[in-house]
């Protein structure tokens, strides 16, 4: 429990590395996905940029490609890493395993109210479980906030995905669920935020830093 006198927590939110399926913009959800070879490179340069950072506690959600981004963090630091399925991405029902066309052509309805942003519609049924964007926003957030407060004055790393990230922006901004996501969200991406115990608020402190991806590229040049 924490207490209105308890130090602020410091978060880092970071988006797993890329995947086959991102790279292909084919809807993951709970599907179990790893990293492709540009995700695993990700990761690498991810935990080098992190080895200096102060980092109390690592947490990452149970899917494979979190795992695996925050595995590699793990192993350059020597920390261990705790497993949070509450961290999972939206679960998308019917649309998983889908490119976006293919969600279009098979469930026009369905696609309509999802890009419509109606936050309370429901997803056709699939291999998981359909969640409202209104749950999983308040699933995800949820899974923040208890985490951070359990660890008051620390820095806690958290290891999620691009729907996890989107939907702590909107409540550090204060953002309507219903508005469109212009923003970027992007893998292996740092995402700095602060929880406030006596006010129980969530705070921005810097967002989408992708600076240590670029030896990713420049090590392509002959």
């Amino acid at each position: 429990m924490t207490t209105t006198n308890a130090a602020p927590t410091d978060i880092l939110l970071i988006r797993h590395g890329e995947t086959a399926w991102n790279a292909e913009r084919r809807l993951q959800g709970h599907l179990d996905i790893p990293l492709n070879d540009e995700g695993e490179r990700q990761a690498a340069l991810l935990a080098g940029a992190l080895a200096a950072e102060t980092i109390d506690v690592l947490v990452a959600s149970d899917l494979k490609r979190a795992r695996q981004t925050a595995q590699a963090v793990a192993d350059r630091r020597g920390l261990a890493l705790a497993i949070e399925p509450a961290l999972r991405e939206r679960g998308y029902g019917g649309f998983e395993g889908l490119l976006y066309s293919e969600i279009e052509q098979r469930f026009p309805r369905e696609f309509a109210a999802w890009q419509a942003r109606d936050v309370d519609a429901q997803l056709p049924p699939g291999r998981n479980v359909g969640e409202s964007f209104r749950a999983f926003f308040d699933r995800a957030t949820g899974a923040i906030l208890a985490l951070a407060g359990a660890h008051p004055g620390k820095t806690i790393a958290l290891v999620a995905h691009g729907g996890v990230l989107e939907c702590a922006y909107r409540l550090a901004l204060g953002l309507s669920l219903e508005t469109p996501r212009d923003f970027k969200v992007y893998n292996a991406s740092v995402n700095r935020f602060r929880f406030d115990p006596a006010t129980q608020t969530l705070a921005l402190r810097s967002w989408g830093e992708v600076d240590h991806l670029r030896p990713a590229v420049l090590d392509e040049l002959p």
